[in-house]
């Protein structure tokens, strides 16, 4: 009786581990870049957590500051790859940067790498 059970668990894992497999690989094959709406909807959210203190009062002190914290927030990734060693600072328009981190979040929606995404739009 055991045994019978052992088996039984055994299969429902197996067939568990290969259900999981094949919708991970699903997601990998459906992988779409983001859409220009769905970044600022989703920078208005970080907007929103920086107003609201999630982001730490120093996120609040200036807009400038507010504006790097909510890049932070919408791409980690992208703000450390593109911002984080010379951060924005007060009345500066970066186009190039701004363009390199776009095009960051865009290669990060499609899980591809983001070799060469620094420098790119110079």
């Amino acid at each position: 009786m055991a045994a019978k059970i052992l088996k039984t668990l055994i299969t429902i894992t197996l067939a568990l581990i290969i259900f999981s497999i094949q919708i991970i690989e699903a997601k990998k094959s459906s992988r779409r870049p983001i859409s220009d709406l769905e970044v600022r909807e989703r920078k208005q959210s970080c907007y929103s957590d920086v107003e609201l203190g999630y982001w730490g009062k120093d996120c609040k002190s200036s807009m400038v500051a507010k504006e790097n914290c909510a890049l932070k927030c919408l791409s980690p990734a992208c703000y450390e790859l593109i911002y984080e060693s010379d951060p924005l600072e007060e009345g500066e328009k970066d186009y190039v940067r701004s363009s390199e981190y776009k095009y960051c979040m865009h290669r990060l929606s499609l899980g591809e790498s983001l070799d060469g995404v620094r420098g790119s739009f110079e």
